[in-house]
């Protein structure tokens, strides 16, 4: 079977899709990633040939955002933006080619997949690893957060998976006419083929975490969630290692690529602040600013850059982090009780669910950091409950094989 694979977006959307990627290796697929050049490292490590797409959206991310302070800089940023995205359809038909799919594994930020898909007559799947999709009656789209609304609201919010097409139609028509195909509406179905068959969605998280709702058509497959196996290449640097060794096991602290603009040096502070008001021993990751090596007040304190969530997590006591995806992944496969700190987007919905399955306290909004952090963060390490709960629903994520679920769907997809 040969397999497109496309995804885009900072570490934790792509990880799922290298893991993804490596089993379909594994399992003696060919496969092509489309993704940025900066994970070719990682792909060459799964065995995964990668053709680059997104690298010039990534570098924008990586080194304009931080330096955003407002509506007015992102609107500036905005039009450059739109011609990476116009860069990033003609990166995804040149991996296409590349690869002469047989089917295609596109997650939503990559526009180019359905019409890949229908333009090579192959199946089209999307996925993405929270449940953004499919509407549902149990709660409303994530990005609403983990609010609960009468079950039809609920499901009438999932109208906000079309706009893609009402912001970028003409783009997106754009490329479908270079592809020799014909216009589609701006109110476009995404879970709808040209055919009107149902779309079918691989959402890489586990129903220990998110229960399958019970209105989720026989195409949505919620399949657990997908993690690279460890980086044999990878060892920890002395430092880490002696601080791990020199006392009780650490909290950690970090927010990945939400460390950064206006605020972050108050949050420093909280955090800073918090780890010394309960007296606790703390790792605190760097993320895209706010925090350098040299902001650690104590020898309690240890500022780190990068550290493999799979390593680290499964030797402090707590985690405390923004809620991304694959950040509330880790924590909980790990079986730590867990504090979310939401920026935007999805992360109040993990937030809320973390707090729903007793694995951690109410989320404190990242703009309460310097209220509320350090009594948050006491509540986190001193229940029982907390680490209890925490630890059996690790024991569940551990025990299931969301790869092989994945792998398995698309096997049975193409016919093999």
């Amino acid at each position: 079977m040969r397999v497109l694979v496309t995804s885009f977006g900072t570490r934790g959307d792509i990880q799922p899709y290298l893991a993804l990627g490596g089993a379909l290796r594994a399992r003696g697929h060919d496969v092509v990633l489309a993704v940025p050049e900066a994970f070719r490292d990682e792909a060459d490590r799964v065995g995964v040939r990668l053709e680059p797409a997104g690298s010039r959206m990534l570098t924008m991310l990586r080194e304009v955002m931080p330096e955003l302070r407002g509506a007015r800089d992102a609107l500036r940023t905005l039009g450059v933006m739109r011609e990476a995205m116009r860069e990033h359809l003609d990166e995804q038909w040149a991996a296409a080619r590349a690869a002469d799919p047989e089917v295609i594994v596109h997650h939503p930020k990559c526009l180019a997949g359905p019409h890949l898909a229908e333009a090579l007559g192959v199946p089209g799947v999307l996925s993405i690893p929270l449940p953004f999709y499919s509407p549902t009656r149990a709660f409303p789209i994530p990005f609403l957060g983990g609010m609960s609304l009468p079950g039809r609201i609920n499901r009438a919010t999932y109208a906000f998976t079309r706009m893609a097409t009402v912001l970028y139609g003409g783009m997106i028509n754009d490329f479908r006419r270079r592809l020799g195909l014909g216009r589609v509406g701006r109110f476009a179905d995404p879970l709808r083929n040209p055919d009107g068959s149902p779309v079918d969605v691989l959402y890489p998280f586990s129903r220990h975490v998110v229960p399958v709702p019970a209105d989720y058509p026989p195409s949505a497959h919620v399949t657990g969630y997908w993690f690279l196996p460890p980086d044999p290449a990878w060892h920890p640097d002395a430092r880490l290692v002696d601080f791990l060794a020199a006392g009780e096991a650490p909290v950690y602290v970090g927010f990945g690529s939400m460390g950064f603009g206006k605020g972050a040096d108050e949050r420093r502070d909280a955090v800073l602040g918090a780890l010394v008001a309960n007296r606790l021993r703390g790792v605190v990751a760097t993320g895209w600013g706010g925090l350098t090596a040299g902001d650690a007040p104590s020898d309690d304190v240890l500022v780190v850059d990068a550290v493999p969530h799979d390593w680290l997590f499964d030797r402090v006591a707590a985690v405390v982090h923004h809620g991304g995806a694959g950040s509330t992944a880790a924590g909980l496969r790990a079986g730590k009780p867990t504090l979310v700190c939401p920026f935007l987007g999805d992360q109040p919905f993990w937030a809320a669910r973390v707090h729903a399955l007793g694995a951690g306290p109410a989320p404190l909004p990242a703009g309460k950091l310097a209220a509320g952090l350090a009594d948050r963060l006491g509540d986190l390490v001193g229940r029982d409950d907390y680490r209890e709960r925490a630890a059996e629903i690790g024991q569940q994520v551990r025990a299931e094989n969301g790869l092989d679920h994945g792998v398995r769907i698309l096997e049975d997809l193409v016919g093999q």
